[in-house]
């Protein structure tokens, strides 16, 4: 019944993704989530031993927003399968991926405002290559994500699983840094993080791969991917840009600061432009297609 439930939730998403009219009058749960991480952070991130308090907060957190999930799987399927909707992104995934091609299309500075609203990169200087290489990125990791993780979780958890899965996943996003502030209380966020996200993660880069009848591109892609920054980002990126035949990530900037990031895929094409972004958002649909056939599957067995 949960992989009926998530097939539902993912064509809901599909068809509605996030309705401004509902979210400009009510909070989006993940909003509500970040409010808990932002007091629990400025309540607990103090004094010595903040790693270990970076533990029992999230803890807590997890107690918190676990008892909340359970408590609304009570109120039966119905509420399981808007909840999972709610909290799954593929639509608007898409949405703030292709508005970066149609920003490109008239004029760099659009393009440049439209890939800042999805990426954490310094924006003000890309050229229109860098422009699409960030959205592409974007596209890869955020499906895995956004989309992918969620899914896989409520399959394992129910309404409980994608709820804590956002919560981490949001967690690692507002206190996952190696800042001075954060490196030590967001530890716990970023490390559990890393595990929820490492099976989706590969699970992304297997279904960009079969959903375009490319499983011989898989040669090499481990190797790729342990060479990303992120034990579970390169794996999504690397299979968009086999897919896709574009060079991904390599050098960029972070407040003010360049990053020498190896490249991905180097042998692809480093000048990509607004159809490669827009091929990204239909490998999105081709991949998200991948996983309501797997939940099917999940179903029949």
């Amino acid at each position: 019944m949960t992989a009926a439930a998530l097939i539902v939730a993912m064509i809901l998403d599909a068809a509605f993704g996030e309705p401004e009219a509902l979210w400009n009058r009510l909070p989006h749960p993940a909003v509500l989530m970040g409010r808990t991480i932002d007091w629990a952070d400025k309540r607990f991130n103090t004094g010595d031993n903040k790693r270990q308090k970076g533990v029992i907060a999230l803890g807590l957190l997890i107690l918190f927003w676990g008892a909340i999930a359970v408590a609304l799987s009570s109120l039966g399927w119905i509420a399981q399968i808007i909840g999972a909707a709610i909290l799954l992104a593929q639509k608007s995934l898409v949405d703030h991926v292709a508005e970066v091609a149609t920003g490109l299309t008239q004029s760099i500075t659009r393009g440049r405002r439209a890939v800042s609203m999805i990426v954490g990169r310094d924006t003000a200087t890309l050229d229109e290559p860098a422009v699409a290489r960030a959205a592409i990125e974007s596209a890869a990791e955020n499906f895995s994500d956004g989309v992918i993780a969620p899914a896989f979780w409520f399959l394992i958890g129910g309404l409980p699983g994608i709820v804590i899965y956002k919560l981490v996943n949001t967690g690692d996003s507002m206190i996952g840094h190696r800042t001075p502030r954060h490196e030590q209380f967001g530890w716990a966020a970023a490390r559990l993080d890393d595990v929820l996200n490492w099976i989706p993660a590969r699970l992304s880069a297997v279904l960009i791969l079969l959903t375009h009848g490319r499983p011989d591109l898989w040669r090499g892609l481990p190797t790729e991917a342990r060479q990303h920054r992120s034990p579970n980002a390169g794996w999504p990126e690397s299979a968009m840009a086999r897919v896709l035949n574009v060079a991904l990530s390599g050098p960029r900037a972070y407040h003010g600061q360049m990053q020498d990031f190896p490249w991905v895929h180097p042998a692809g094409d480093r000048t990509p432009g607004p159809a490669q972004i827009n091929a990204a958002c239909g490998a999105l649909w081709r991949a998200w297609v991948g996983m309501v056939l797997l939940a099917v599957v999940v179903v029949i067995v």
